[in-house]
């Protein structure tokens, strides 16, 4: 329900037939193909490469997790850590919408709980993820959107506003959007949000999915539209999904709320969430 670039360093070369290769996440054990690429100053990064096998165009989702951002992925895609976060809950469901997903780790140098940290607002990760762009759209042949939760809204607006031509996203979708920081924390990045990116600078199309239950206080569902009322996307929604198990767990106003296995996360709703993304993206209405 709802209401209202640099060289590329592979783990497998690309070549025409690329398209055939994507790795469907089915076999016991795996969560996708692991692929490293260079990063900022000599660093590497890592995404886990799955989607429904087969091949022909397709539309790929770079996923861009929240907290801190390191997913520790094992040598089988699969995260060690956050493995409660909506995106990562939300894998079956996106490979069920047809979709390519390239789940990405946080860069060699940022692992740890605080992982990114402050560094989802500088212009070098905007460019890490311009190269998770650039691989994937060479991969599936088709357009590739960046998918934000919770923190990793703030990594997807700022490659959005800053990246250009091939690194660029053909759209964003931000769930629980983080828009309220802490000024006085003792991190200073807790003051983060994604107020603090050039938003009017993004125009491809973006949605913000929020969840009206949602008890996070960094990411109030009913300031949604204040992101799409500064971007100048070329289609914009601001949405607020109600309903779900969610709702009945009774999180009072706080940090603890933002967990990702509550309406934070979208807990019980990850099908519906994933099916409202695809009809955005495919050039619908959520």
């Amino acid at each position: 329900m709802r209401v209202a670039l640099g060289n590329l360093l592979l783990l497998t070369g690309l070549v025409a037939s690329v398209t055939a290769g994507i790795p469907a996440a089915r076999a016991a054990g795996s969560c996708g193909t692991v692929v490293t690429l260079a990063a900022h100053g000599g660093t590497t990064m890592r995404y886990s490469l799955a989607g429904p096998g087969g091949g022909g165009a397709r539309t790929g989702l770079v996923l861009l997790v929240g907290g801190g951002g390191h997913l520790d992925l094992d040598d089988q895609g699969c995260p060690r850590a956050l493995k409660g976060n909506s995106l990562v809950r939300s894998l079956p469901q996106f490979h069920g919408e047809g979709f390519v997903t390239a789940l990405v780790d946080a860069p060699s140098d940022y692992p740890g709980e605080d992982g990114l940290g402050g560094f989802r607002l500088a212009p070098e990760h905007a460019e890490d993820i311009g190269k998770v762009v650039a691989d994937l759209r060479a991969r599936v042949q088709g357009p590739v959107w960046l998918v934000g939760t919770s923190r990793g809204s703030i990594s997807a607006v700022n490659a959005a506003a800053r990246l250009r031509d091939a690194a660029a996203p053909d759209g964003i979708v931000l769930t629980s959007a983080l828009m309220v920081g802490t000024a006085r924390a003792r991190k200073a990045w807790v003051a983060d949000s994604v107020f603090d990116v050039r938003l009017e600078d993004i125009r491809v199309p973006v949605l913000v999915v929020g969840h009206a239950a949602d008890q996070c206080i960094r990411s109030p569902a009913s300031r949604s539209a204040e992101i799409t009322g500064r971007t100048n996307g070329a289609r914009e929604q601001a949405v607020a999904v109600t309903g779900g198990p969610g709702e009945a767990m009774n999180f009072t106003p706080g940090i603890e709320a933002c967990a990702g296995r509550s309406p934070h996360g979208f807990i019980g709703q990850e099908a519906e969430v994933a099916a409202g993304i695809a009809r955005f993206v495919r050039g619908g209405r959520y």
